[in-house]
């Protein structure tokens, strides 16, 4: 619809005269402003793509430091020799002089678990094999070094036979053992015998492996002069 002139007046409060609503025109588009709307935008989708990538690579180098050996440089979390001077280095502060303790070669643990305090013999004899001989001189050497300690030779037998007979044999075997250590150097007041028989075996049962588990001369090392 055309308007002419007349449609155009307007009444006190700026409508037009025949109270006819003014028809209302929109502004032009800012393009400036949307297209620094639209720039701002994409700047702000970029950062937070990068962002993201930065996270992720951060986490992934945390992880790998965590799970590297070496991370504290060589010799462990102290540093290079110095193995207790940092914390989580793997084993209990002091447990280095616990195992030194155990294996102290002047104990009596010593002599048990490395000279060996035992020799064994065969069916029915209180004769010494080349073992039996090897392991006795190792004893006397000990013994030698170690003169503080005595010792009593135990003499054991296994289930054949009656009771009588086993204790004249371990008392034989416990003698045999003694009287190789006196020729090897240690002093016979040092040591002393005992026989058990078939009284204290190792192995409970009739085999062959029991037996000859049971059939053995037993170093026990004690501290003091012999009786």
């Amino acid at each position: 619809m055309i308007h002419d002139g007349s449609d155009l007046s307007t009444g006190p409060h700026g409508q037009p005269a025949d109270g006819r609503t003014r028809p209302y025109h929109q502004p032009f588009p800012n393009r400036k402003l949307n297209a620094r709307l639209a720039r701002n935008g994409q700047t702000q989708d970029m950062f937070m793509k990068h962002l993201g990538k930065v996270v992720l690579i951060t986490s992934v180098l945390a992880i790998s430091a965590c799970t590297n050996a070496n991370r504290f440089g060589a010799g462990g979390p102290g540093g290079a020799g110095d193995p207790n001077g940092g914390f989580g280095s793997g084993q209990p502060l002091g447990s280095e002089m616990i195992g030194q303790g155990s294996l102290d070669p002047a104990s009596p643990a010593y002599f048990k678990e490395t000279i060996g305090d035992r020799v064994l013999f065969a069916n029915d004899t209180s004769t010494l094999n080349d073992d039996g001989r090897a392991t006795l001189a190792g004893q006397a050497l000990w013994l030698s070094n170690n003169p503080a300690y005595t010792a009593i030779i135990e003499g054991h037998a296994d289930e054949k036979g009656t009771r009588e007979y086993n204790l004249a044999l371990g008392a034989r075997r416990a003698s045999s053992a003694r009287d190789y250590l006196v020729s090897q150097g240690v002093s016979s007041g040092r040591l002393r015998t005992v026989t058990y028989g078939k009284e204290r075996p190792i192995e409970v049962c009739s085999t062959e492996e029991c037996y000859t588990k049971n059939r053995r001369a037993v170093t026990v090392i004690a501290a003091g002069a012999t009786s």
